[in-house]
């Protein structure tokens, strides 16, 4: 059975390209395009893990991280933030937030990849 990923990013092409990525690495992908509905989403659909945009609208990534790890049913997710912030404190402050891992665009196919399964392996 295929994991499930949900995809938060609110770029359209950013968007289509990493849903295609994650597609054609195995994953049923679905996808959120803002904070408040990545956080809905996590509590409806169940997901295995979530990639997380950082800068989103109407909530942005790290407030739906916590959002989502406040709730019991979606604490345990396992949570990859994917964002342009590239600063050292930027890092800090995703991991603060309560995301598991944090991998900086533009990335590989080939990085998406390894840092997905490394989270899969250690929470599933």
């Amino acid at each position: 059975m295929k994991k499930r990923i949900l995809l938060v990013e609110d770029n359209p092409a950013t968007m289509d390209v990493m849903k295609l990525e994650l597609e054609l690495l195995g994953y049923e992908v679905l996808v959120a395009p803002d904070g408040l509905e990545a956080v809905a989403m996590a509590t409806s659909e169940s997901p295995d893990l979530i990639v997380m945009d950082i800068q989103l609208p109407k909530l942005n990534g790290l407030q739906a991280v916590s959002q989502i790890r406040r709730n019991s049913t979606t604490q345990p997710i396992p949570i990859l933030a994917a964002t342009a912030k590239a600063l050292a404190h930027d890092r800090a402050e995703c991991l603060a937030s309560g995301c598991d891992d944090y991998i900086t665009k533009p990335f590989t196919h080939k990085e998406l990849g390894f840092a997905i399964e490394r989270l899969l392996q250690k929470h599933c």
